[in-house]
């Protein structure tokens, strides 16, 4: 006959269980309201493009026959769903984030069973990677804090992620066999996938791998067949046609000046994690070869290194740092030596997931909205941007805007182009003489003759301005929040 266990083991693997559900549960739910800020747009507007268009779509953002690193085969699939489906753009980026949620749940709970089998291991673990940060908000892609989740759902980053814990799960199982050609190849292939799918996080996925074949040691064959997968992953990179994958490489400055604050306010953004590099160093004291370990060790060092020779935009690999640490944190509850030692540690990490929680506890409003939140939550809660629909009656698919910055992160999402692209673009030839078309356009002192010129350069149909941007050959057709006004280039 089966022991029952203890009511307070029982309560201690159903009490982070039922919080990991209540995460999920909020994560569908913000997924139906699907909140807008950084990137999303740019991820809409590859849709659009791919919809019309899945072998030529173009420049996503701007009227251009360019490639475009957003241009997955993640992306690929969505355009293809929505052009066969005819769905809105929208919502096949909410069923995008339904799967991308699915991966990285599933994903991170097959890969905590390759490091323990404890029930609760995965929940807490779950809950470590969304929680466990620091009392500074701190959004960006490739970060799993929860709120920056929540902002980023539907991004290729999100799936590439889920896909990336998945890689690590398969890995370690199968170096504790013996790994055949075939297992090696679909390793391979996917570790292209994820590289393809989001390059930064591609660079987390790698590292994962190199520290999980260093801890497993294994024999010459088993490298050579994982040399051979990893050749095959190159060679999809490679041939992959809708952009240059190496061509990314030879990125300009402006990827390093948009890079340089992920090395600002450490200890704020992430102070949290210390406790998981605590519990890494408790884990490698009893496995010199722990691959935790040695994973957030290659993180520190490709961090430090981008920090220390200027190279910024290799902080995108900080998340090789943070994920050790947060499920070396979740880790240590369930497989600290004693029973005294694994509850002081559970009383700690409660704290500090509490503290973790309040932080981002304003995340809650992308789910009832702001009014519906006590004072104190909606002190914390960010509003997300209002989006660019209001112009969508008169502004048709493919009309070129001409609109500042942050307006252009917006209006491709609904199929127009803008005159600049709102987000740095490495293949784009002439970002920068686009740039300074709509600075000279907007600058007060600009002449009416040069804005016409501009105007007919670009083939500008429309004028997304304040209500002083009026020229005689502009006609007023619409205004929008924050006194934005619609205007039509008269011909």
């Amino acid at each position: 006959m089966r022991a029952t266990p203890p009511s307070g083991a029982s309560a201690g693997r159903a009490l982070p269980q039922a919080a990991a559900a209540l995460v999920l549960l909020l994560m569908v739910l913000v997924i139906v309201r699907l909140p807008w800020a950084g990137d999303l747009g740019m991820h809409a507007a590859t849709v659009q493009r791919l919809r019309h268009s899945l072998l030529h779509p173009g420049n996503p953002l701007v009227a251009a026959d360019t490639p475009s690193p957003y241009y997955s085969p993640w992306m690929l699939l969505l355009g293809a769903v929505a052009r066969v489906t005819g769905l809105p753009v929208f919502v096949v980026l909410r069923i995008g984030a339904l799967t991308g949620l699915g991966l990285l749940f599933t994903g991170v709970w097959r890969y905590v069973r390759t490091l323990s089998a404890h029930r609760a291991a995965p929940a807490l673990a779950i809950l470590c990677l969304l929680l466990l940060w620091g009392p500074l908000l701190f959004n960006w892609s490739g970060f799993l804090g929860l709120n920056s989740l929540a902002l980023t759902v539907a991004y290729p980053s999100v799936l590439a992620l889920g896909l990336s814990f998945h890689l690590w799960a398969w890995l370690t199982r199968a170096l504790r066999g013996e790994i055949s050609w075939g297992v090696a190849a679909g390793l391979g292939l996917l570790w292209g996938l994820i590289l393809l799918c989001h390059q930064f996080t591609g660079v987390v996925a790698s590292l994962g791998v190199l520290a999980t074949v260093i801890s497993a040691r294994p024999g010459r064959g088993t490298l050579l067949r994982l040399g051979a997968g990893a050749a095959l992953g190159a060679a999809l990179l490679w041939v992959w046609p809708y952009y240059d994958f190496f061509a990314l490489f030879s990125a300009g400055a402006d990827l390093e000046a948009i890079h340089r604050p992920l090395y600002s306010h450490l200890l704020q953004r992430f102070g949290l994690v210390l406790l998981g590099v605590v519990a890494l160093g408790l884990r490698l004291r009893r496995d010199r070869r722990d691959p935790l370990a040695l994973f957030f060790a290659l993180g520190v060092l490709v961090f430090a290194a981008g920090g220390l020779t200027g190279h910024y935009s290799w902080g995108r690999a900080l998340p090789a740092v943070l994920i050790p640490a947060q499920l070396a944190a979740a880790l240590e509850t369930v497989s600290a030596g004693r029973r005294a030692m694994r509850m002081a540690w559970a009383g700690v990490l409660a704290v500090a997931l509490a503290v973790g929680a309040w932080t981002q506890v304003g995340t809650l409003g992308y789910v009832v909205g702001r009014d519906a939140l006590p004072a104190a939550v909606a002190a914390k809660y960010r509003t997300p941007w209002v989006g660019y629909h209001w112009i969508t009656p008169w502004v048709k698919y493919g009309d070129v805007v001409m609109a500042r910055t942050m307006p252009s992160r917006q209006i491709p999402a609904y199929g127009p182009y803008t005159v600049a692209p709102g987000y740095p673009d490495v293949f784009l030839p002439d970002a920068a003489r686009r740039d300074a078309a709509v600075t000279h356009y907007f600058a007060a002192d600009t002449p009416a003759g040069t804005r016409r010129a501009i105007v007919r350069e670009y083939g500008v149909r429309w004028v997304v301005g304040g209500r002083g941007a009026a020229e005689p050959w502009l006609r007023r057709v619409a205004t929008g929040p924050g006194g934005q006004v619609l205007y039509r280039v008269e011909r």
